[in-house]
């Protein structure tokens, strides 16, 4: 990369990857599309955007792939000239975070605006993970780089180094008036948690380098919550413990509740039966660690280091999630664990998801509401095709954790499809199905502030799912990844 200066009208380009070559080189095309227009977007302004790393023919893809490579680009980057962080793939935030965390020059977060890969979930993540380690950034996405409202807003950036986005639909907590019954049982709920305590399992943190998704403790204890750190390896031995015939009886149970399974025969790109026997094991091993451990709530990493040893633990996830599934005996009992009853998986091992999950629970519970809850991405959205309906619906979307009762059909409407390879090489099911209609409540929790001002912050909201003709839902699983449970939300 040539030198460049602050005063250059000139501005440098970094692109953060996955930590798998495979989903790399098969998502180069999508990133390669959006830094070519990015740069004509740029150009447009009279400014110059300039790569920092090098792409790599050997290795088929421009991604840094590593917190490594990610030290080494930076390295090379004057830390005063204006930075783009441009994302059209699901990325790892600490191959670019340490290097962020230094750059003195103004940030800017980039996606598309598209579900296939997708651009939007990698850099939500991204500045989740910016805001919790206290660097400033800006951010912007469109699905067309030349459109008047994105050249605008790239200006503003450009002239000021800052971009405001309208926020006036969020409402300050204490503007808002709870009524005087509700308060009680949510106060209840905080003070039975305060005082009894809660553990959270989490099998080794930081998965996909998701820094945003790791509470400090002081800050979690304030809650009444706790963490057991658990190990990935224990629970790869643990699900070797588990026999066939306990696996068998669990896949019998999925089968007879009405859940499909689309088998074949191809180990390195269909689902097998075999695959999913041993996601039967890993799920029989989750619940008896949780049990052995007195855990409220547990979290499995998904994929560095289980997915060399295991299929995906999607299917694992969404039965964990539900009121009504396999049952599991303790070893040596008859006794079933947390019997009609979720037990709360945070998928991703996402600490702030968890603490939600856990919090979701507990207060529907108390008003005596369905409990099963899940973390979904906000993967991409549109208007509806079909013309049924005149709005604009989003598309939730995520790779494991949702319950089957969240589904039309409940398990009869669960499909279990082969996680995509680049992901997967050992493979395992998703747990897929379409969102029934209805009302939701959706949560995040996150971690806002540095040093003695970090603290948690949640916001909440309400939402309404619909129904969608078959073929637009199909349109809309087809431009995302079709093997996952996705909802139609309207907010």
């Amino acid at each position: 990369m040539a030198a460049l200066r602050k005063n250059d009208r000139a501005a440098v380009l970094v692109a953060s990857g996955d930590l798998r070559e495979e989903a790399n080189r098969v998502c180069w095309p999508a990133q390669k599309a959006l830094e070519n227009a990015l740069r004509a977007a740029f150009a447009a302004a009279d400014w110059k955007l300039v790569r920092g790393h090098s792409e790599s023919r050997s290795r088929g893809h421009g991604f840094i792939a590593s917190a490594r490579e990610g030290l080494d680009v930076f390295r090379t980057i004057d830390p005063g000239v204006p930075l783009v962080v441009a994302e059209a793939v699901w990325q790892y935030s600490n191959h670019v975070l340490p290097g962020l965390t230094t750059h003195r020059g103004p940030i800017l977060t980039v996606a598309n605006w598209s579900g296939q890969w997708p651009g939007l979930v990698g850099m939500l993540n991204l500045n989740g993970s910016l805001t919790k380690a206290g660097v400033p950034y800006s951010t912007l996405w469109a699905d067309d780089f030349s459109a008047p409202s994105f050249n605008r807003h790239l200006q503003a950036w450009l002239s000021r180094r800052t971009v405001h986005h309208d926020t006036s639909h969020v409402t300050p907590v204490d503007q808002v008036r709870i009524p005087t019954k509700v308060a009680a049982i949510g106060e209840a709920v905080a003070a039975a948690l305060v005082e009894r305590k809660a553990l959270m399992g989490v099998f080794d943190e930081g998965c996909m380098g998701m820094f945003n998704a790791i509470i400090p403790d002081r800050l979690l204890h304030t809650t009444g919550v706790f963490k057991e750190r658990l190990s990935q390896s224990a629970l790869y031995h643990a699900t070797m413990e588990v026999s066939d015939a306990e696996a068998r009886d669990i896949l019998r149970w999925l089968e007879k509740a009405g859940m499909r399974f689309h088998f074949g025969r191809n180990e390195d790109h269909d689902l097998t039966r075999s695959q999913v026997l041993l996601q039967c094991k890993m799920y029989v091993a989750a619940v008896r660690i949780a049990d052995r451990f007195g855990c409220d709530a547990i979290g499995i990493q998904y994929q560095q280091g289980l997915k060399d040893l295991l299929p995906a633990s999607d299917l694992v996830e969404g039965m964990l999630n539900d009121s009504r599934r396999p049952p599991v005996t303790a070893v040596g009992s008859k006794k079933t664990l947390w019997k009609g009853k979720p037990l709360v998986h945070f998928n991703e091992v996402d600490e702030c998801a968890g603490l939600d999950g856990l919090l979701t629970q507990r207060v529907h519970e108390a008003l005596g509401q369905p409990v099963e809850n899940t973390l979904h991405d906000i993967r991409w959205g549109d208007w509806d095709a079909s013309g049924t309906t005149d709005q604009w619906v989003w598309v939730f979307e995520i790779s494991g954790a949702a319950p089957p009762s969240h589904f039309v059909g409940g398990w009869k409407g669960a499909q279990g499809f082969r996680q995509p390879p680049m992901y997967f090489r050992l493979g395992g099911s998703t747990l897929a199905g379409v969102s029934k209609p209805g009302e939701i409540v959706w949560s995040r929790i996150w971690v806002d502030g540095t040093g003695t001002a970090e603290r948690l912050m949640m916001d909440i909201g309400r939402a309404a799912v619909i129904a969608l003709p078959d073929a637009e839902t199909q349109r809309r699983l087809e431009a995302t990844t079709k093997q996952r449970p996705i909802m139609h939300a309207v907010t």
